[in-house]
């Protein structure tokens, strides 16, 4: 296990605590020592939820371990049944239970609860949140659903599959794909994990076909309810303009519905033609994150408003291939990792002009001065914004035009203030207003390279702040290849008539 200071997935048990709190009417009983309540903080601080998991934790300590611990976790799953009688409950252990091989499975069975019991089998030491939620929620429908009921309503209908607890904007997401299916007349069955009960995952077969919002949660559950009852389920993620009208073909054909005409609300086509997007065209943009948010952000980048997608990659090793894929269809090589560090050394080698990442490539940007939006968990709390805010649908993709273009916009600002740093109203330590507050700017380089004269840095800071890093590193290793011992002005345009060729 490699230990890190920042971490893009948490243990699998923390992704089944995610299925759990979206859910109702269930309860987790987790096998684990004192400490792993840290979980609660991720929906209660991030998510900002008003109320905490439904997990009771046996919370062993070091000297239970000389004891019955088997006990102990019997004793936690009969009070928890007791105390909340939920409908159905699931069990595990975290990654730390897991050592002490307790079987929270059999341990369960035996107290002959009058409820549903699910086991987890998570192996926390070779998966982890993503693929824990996914088996948790494909655990869960397939102990509970049954079999398809008739029902006298013949309209289509549908169930929306994968908006979870501590997901990235699932909850305006949902809220935007209802909208859109009402405005189609599609009825809609169920709802799941989110707000779901035990009684509902049970009616999950009576739906004629399955909406996946996002296959890294749902996907598993999805492709059983096909092998299982012959429902079928969508393909497209309907972020962005494009894909949200393949999405609603796409819906319309599951459901044997004609494909309304265009009811398109979105600003972002009207932008991408407008004069002022030329400002944006050819951006060379770093995407990563989850592959869900990954690739539809890649296929937004390109199609609608233009950029050159120069770095693809993502953390959720699952859908590696997908990624690869795409990859290949642009033209740059896949960056599958969970190491953040390693993150950082591609954004250095890619040179973007804009980041779109998790709330570590913020950090990764704001480090190198460079513009950034968050379109993908883990986030922070200020991407759970109380108001509503999608990234799928049509609105959806009119917050995707404003979170994309506003950090270009205030970067082009940047390079206005630039011009005028050394007026006596401003102080050319103070960081760029698109990075937040600082007391100061960070460098382009290292404070200990002295290779530059004083007049060519200040041609340098003449340089938009967003490819001065760029032009930076171009000169230095021009003026490196040719032995010279200081960068001087007529070096640095040397150097910019020679990377310009």
């Amino acid at each position: 296990m490699q230990l890190t200071l920042w971490t893009y997935e948490g243990p699998p048990h923390v992704g089944a605590m995610r299925i759990v709190t979206a859910m109702r009417g269930m309860h987790y009983v987790l096998h684990a020592p004192q400490g792993d309540t840290y979980a609660d903080l991720l929906f209660t601080m991030i998510e900002r939820r008003n109320q905490r998991p439904p997990v009771t934790y046996t919370t062993f300590q070091a000297r239970d371990l000389g004891g019955d611990t088997a006990e102990l976790f019997q004793r936690a799953a009969r009070d928890a049944y007791e105390t909340f009688k939920p409908q159905a409950m699931i069990v595990g252990a975290s990654c730390t239970g897991e050592l002490i091989q307790d079987d929270p499975a059999g341990l369960a069975s035996a107290l002959n609860l009058p409820i549903p019991v699910i086991p987890l089998e998570l192996p926390s030491y070779q998966k982890k949140e993503n693929w824990g939620a996914a088996e948790t929620f494909y655990r869960i429908v397939r102990a509970l659903v049954q079999p398809k009921q008739a029902r006298p309503d013949t309209r289509p209908l549908c169930n929306i599959l994968g908006p979870c607890a501590l997901g990235f904007r699932h909850r305006d997401d949902l809220k935007e794909i209802k909208a859109l299916l009402a405005d189609l007349g599609i009825a809609i069955n169920v709802v799941a994990p989110e707000g779901a009960s035990p009684a509902d995952i049970a009616s999950l077969a009576d739906a004629d076909f399955n909406i996946v919002l996002y296959p890294e949660i749902a996907g598993a559950a999805a492709e059983f309810l096909k092998k299982q009852f012959g429902q079928p389920f969508t393909k497209t993620i309907p972020i962005g303009v494009n894909a949200t009208r393949e999405f609603i073909a796409e819906i319309c054909a599951l459901a044997g519905l004609p494909v309304p005409a265009e009811t398109n609300a979105s600003r972002l086509p009207w932008y991408s033609r407008s004069v002022d997007s030329t400002y944006l065209t050819g951006k060379r943009v770093f995407i990563f994150g989850d592959a869900t948010h990954a690739l539809a952000m890649a296929r937004v980048a390109r199609e609608e408003i233009g950029f050159t997608v120069c770095g693809l990659g993502t953390y959720t090793r699952e859908y590696a291939r997908e990624v690869r894929a795409a990859a290949a269809d642009l033209g740059v090589a896949p960056l599958i990792s969970d190491d953040y560090l390693e993150i950082e050394k591609a954004i250095i080698a890619a040179q973007p002009e804009l980041v779109l990442g998790t709330q570590m490539e913020r950090h990764i940007a704001k480090r190198l001065g460079l513009p950034c939006a968050v379109i993908s968990a883990p986030v922070h709390v200020q991407d759970f914004p109380a108001r509503f805010s999608p990234v799928m649908g049509f609105e959806g993709a009119n917050v995707l035009f404003d979170n994309l273009v506003h950090p270009l916009m205030m970067g082009l600002e940047e390079h206005l203030l630039g011009l005028f740093r050394d007026d006596f109203e401003f102080n050319d330590q103070a960081a760029p207003s698109h990075l937040g507050p600082s007391k100061q700017a960070q460098p382009d380089t290292p404070p200990d390279f002295t290779g530059w004269t004083v007049e060519a840095e200040q041609e340098l800071k003449k340089i938009p702040f967003f490819v001065r890093g760029k032009a930076r590193r171009n000169t230095e290793t021009f003026a490196r290849e040719r032995g010279l011992a200081s960068i001087s002005v007529e070096t640095l345009y040397d150097a910019k008539a020679h990377f310009g060729r």
